[in-house]
């Protein structure tokens, strides 16, 4: 089974915000599937069923971005998935790429996200799946929190459903063909 975990913040003044594109895309993925992600677990919202024949795990932590690693350490700990790095999959905004672009790494560093600090460090390893959204913006920004913690622009909607669309298929060959073919199709 694959933990498929979007990054994101609880609660509907964050709902469109630029930090939730992770939730979105596991909305996104429940609703093609037909998945209820609804259940509490582990400081979470999840729902199990499968995508493209594999049984997944779709996660919302519950914690806050800077506390994710504690839902995720908890997931993996429960499903007996000692090691993470082939069926954890985590979904998070990425001020360094614009909107519209992808990434998919099967390891590294935070990147200064700290959902991923936070997952890395109570995981105890770098070695996982991630799949990265671009959200950077146009213009310099003087407060990165400010501007990952607003909506996404009317004007961005559409570029954003695109940019879901996108990751879902990333999500799809990532569960199929594996994340080096999916990484050489979507990067």
């Amino acid at each position: 089974m694959y933990l498929i975990v979007g990054l994101g913040n609880p609660g509907r003044e964050y709902e469109w915000s630029r930090h939730n594109i992770g939730f979105m895309l596991i909305d996104r993925l429940a609703r093609e599937s037909g998945i209820d992600v609804g259940r509490r677990e582990c400081s979470s919202l999840v729902g199990r069923g499968e995508i493209q024949g594999e049984p997944v795990k779709l996660v919302k932590p519950q914690t806050y971005m800077n506390l994710s690693g504690e839902a995720v350490g908890c997931l993996l700990r429960k499903h007996g998935l000692a090691e993470p790095k082939d069926r954890l999959v985590v979904v998070s905004d990425d001020l360094a790429l614009p909107l519209g672009r992808i990434r998919i790494r099967e390891r590294g560093s935070a990147g200064g996200h700290n959902g991923l600090k936070s997952i890395i460090s109570l995981v105890g390893t770098d070695e996982f799946i991630r799949l990265r959204i671009g959200i950077q913006p146009q213009n310099p920004v003087e407060d990165t929190r400010r501007f990952v913690l607003a909506s996404f622009s009317k004007s961005d909607r559409v570029a954003v459903e695109e940019v879901l669309a996108k990751s879902a298929a990333a999500i799809e060959a990532i569960l199929t063909v594996g994340p080096l073919k999916a990484m050489a199709e979507f990067n």
